[in-house]
């Protein structure tokens, strides 16, 4: 029954302001009150806390976040569903609406011009928490642009593609290079699977609630994050290849170069780039960084 009602309040709010979901944009509506309560929960919320919702769409979990929550900023690319927003919403003094793309927006930038509105309860003004249904082809961008943000979120509550979820979570042997800039920053976790009949219209794959809990700095220290991560993206070049002719094929470097360096780092060359842990990757940049050094 309650997937039904929710259906029916979405059907009912998208003739109302004669609306349609944009397949270009990604948009499937939630229509699962279960989820919606799995998601609240997971975010952890408070009177204290302040949400970035991202791509909020009809409102209906905005709604929800915006009873728990101190104050709440609503970004929605599609300036109809924003517009619609501004009114089904208009009851609640601690929701802002913004109608621009989360990926030109800086959180430090966007908390600064939003602080004098914050109410007294809200504890620290930057100090944040991310909640998103997030259409796919948008997943990593989005998770990028926070994650390497100045000022990151405390935690990311995100529905997101199955298969991206569990590519997140993966541990040695299945990692990739989005495992690795995830996992680098923060621990994620599944919360749970959401088939796609909880949305509306339903994509052709199904979901999962994927928590980030960010760590106060990355989990393992390198000097250099942007370096870091050439490196990784280098080593991932040819994944399915021996690590070595992987790493080789992505720096341009001769495989003569290349041994010497795995084995300073004590990476056998043989392995694959998904079996290494972020140690062995710090391990492994902190080798290469000698060696640019001592040019």
């Amino acid at each position: 029954m309650e997937t039904k009602s929710l259906l029916a309040q979405t059907k009912r709010l998208l003739r109302r302001f004669n609306l349609r979901a944009r397949k270009g944009l990604g948009q499937h509506f939630l229509i699962d009150e279960e989820v919606l309560r799995l998601v609240t929960s997971a975010a952890e919320l408070a009177p204290t806390d302040i949400v970035m919702e991202i791509g909020p769409g009809l409102g209906i979990l905005t709604g929800e976040l915006a009873k728990q929550v101190g104050w709440l900023a609503a970004i929605e690319l599609d300036s109809k569903l924003a517009a619609s927003l501004k009114q089904t919403l208009a009851s609640f003094s601690n929701v802002t609406i913004i109608n621009e793309d989360i990926l030109k927006i800086d959180p430090a930038t966007l908390l600064q011009q939003q602080q004098a509105r914050f109410p007294a309860a809200i504890g620290s003004p930057f100090s944040y928490k991310v909640v998103a249904n997030l259409p796919y082809y948008i997943t990593s961008p989005v998770l990028r642009h926070f994650l390497e943000a100045s000022i990151k979120p405390q935690i990311m509550v995100v529905m997101v593609q199955k298969e991206v979820a569990e590519a997140i979570v993966a541990e040695p042997g299945q990692m990739s290079l989005l495992t690795i800039s995830v996992q680098f920053y923060g621990k994620p976790v599944i919360i749970n699977y959401v088939p796609a009949r909880c949305f509306y219209p339903a994509p052709e794959v199904d979901s999962a609630i994927l928590k980030v809990a960010l760590y106060p700095k990355p989990v393992v220290e390198v000097a250099d994050e942007r370096d870091f991560f050439n490196l990784v993206r280098a080593g991932f070049t040819a994944s399915r290849k021996q690590f070595c002719n992987s790493l080789s094929q992505g720096l341009g470097l001769p495989k003569t170069e290349v041994l010497p360096l795995l084995q300073k780092a004590g990476i056998m060359p043989q392995r694959r780039a998904e079996t290494l842990t972020l140690e062995e990757w710090a391990q492994l940049w902190q080798v290469f960084t000698r060696l640019e050094e001592g040019k």
